[in-house]
């Protein structure tokens, strides 16, 4: 018989029960069963290993040797099994992967490509606002990807352990009622819809709004806004014919508004995929962007507005990472920085 790592179990518990009466009820034996083991250790090991006495079990100084071996090899035994318990668990459990956004139309685009790449995995998503808490979330290890959006001069900044990968930058476009008199324009002018009265976002939303307004001083404009709302809100002002805004030029009409150009193109939108650099997700970057690239042009398709301005502009047509852009490098042509 070997020594195996139960003896030495069964050795640590008779001396911390004192005797082997108590030792066999903690080990759930019978008495007699745990003398006998007890027996053949001691054969094993060449010699006594308790005297045995009327108040209890006491070590010899052969049990003190094996006691203090047994004492500095079972913690490194138990924290082995507890780790290689925890990796098949997490080998045989499902992967969680937890995805944000904030509002935009590559969110549908990026489930899609992510259960392509892991179909077996558990997915969920949660959407805000604002771009910078996802960020946070992403560095902190609370999300493995997440959609972000940003302007020019407010690009989202480096996270130690987060991928961040610009996808396209597309124009601003106007969102007006559908009765206002500039709807009936191919575009529409910034310093024009100055002079309406405003719907747009808080604030202390996100940075948006101190975008708009950035520009509005450039051109010397200080629009009223009496209405502040984002989302679904601020369309239904909008529809309402109070107020005009501003959208993504993806942003696609519903009954009651239009959404126009800009003359000029004075402000962009930024779309940026991001993900942890030691996530899941990471190995299959490659194969997202493409999907969530050829998945925006379709979006860009559904936007009549955006369809024609893109028209216009063929050189800003291709999101990076899409297939149409990679066959346009592939060609040697490329398109243009985004």
């Amino acid at each position: 018989m070997d020594l195996e790592i139960r003896h030495l179990r069964v050795v640590c518990a008779i001396a911390e029960a004192g005797s082997l009466t108590r030792a066999a009820a903690a080990l759930r034996m019978t008495q007699p069963g745990l003398s006998a083991q007890l027996r053949r250790i001691e054969t094993l090991l060449g010699g006594t290993l308790f005297d045995r006495r009327r108040a209890g079990a006491a070590p010899t100084p052969l049990g003190e040797l094996v006691l203090s071996r047994a004492h500095a090899i079972l913690p490194g035994v138990d924290q082995l099994l507890a780790d290689t318990d925890r990796a098949v668990r997490r080998a045989t459990a499902p992967t969680r992967l937890r995805i944000g956004s904030v509002g935009a139309p590559l969110l549908g685009h990026l489930l899609l490509a992510v259960r392509e790449s892991m179909p077996d995995a558990e997915v969920t998503s949660r959407c805000q606002y604002a771009p910078a808490p996802l960020l946070d979330d992403l560095g902190a290890g609370r999300l493995e990807a997440a959609v972000l959006g940003d302007h020019p001069g407010q690009e989202s900044p480096p996270r130690d352990g987060v991928l961040l990968h610009p996808l396209v930058t597309e124009p601003v476009f106007a969102l007006l009622p559908a009765t206002h008199p500039l709807a009936g324009q191919e575009e529409v002018s910034l310093v024009r819809l100055a002079e309406e009265d405003w719907a747009a976002p808080r604030p202390d939303s996100d940075r948006t709004r101190e975008y708009w307004s950035s520009i509005f001083t450039l051109a010397d404009r200080h629009p009223r806004i009496p209405y502040e709302a984002e989302g679904r809100q601020l369309v239904e002002i909008v529809r309402a014919g109070l107020a005009v805004s501003l959208c993504q030029a993806t942003f696609i009409e519903v009954p009651g508004v239009a959404v126009r150009a800009l003359t000029g193109n004075p402000l962009w939108y930024r779309h940026v995929l991001a993900w942890r650099r030691d996530g899941p997700l990471a190995r299959h970057g490659e194969a997202i962007l493409r999907r969530v690239g050829d998945g925006y042009l379709g979006s860009c398709a559904a936007s009549p507005a955006y369809a024609r301005w893109r028209e216009r502009h063929p050189e800003r047509a291709q999101p990076l990472g899409s297939s149409s852009a990679i066959g346009a490098l592939d060609a040697g042509a490329g398109p243009s920085p985004q």
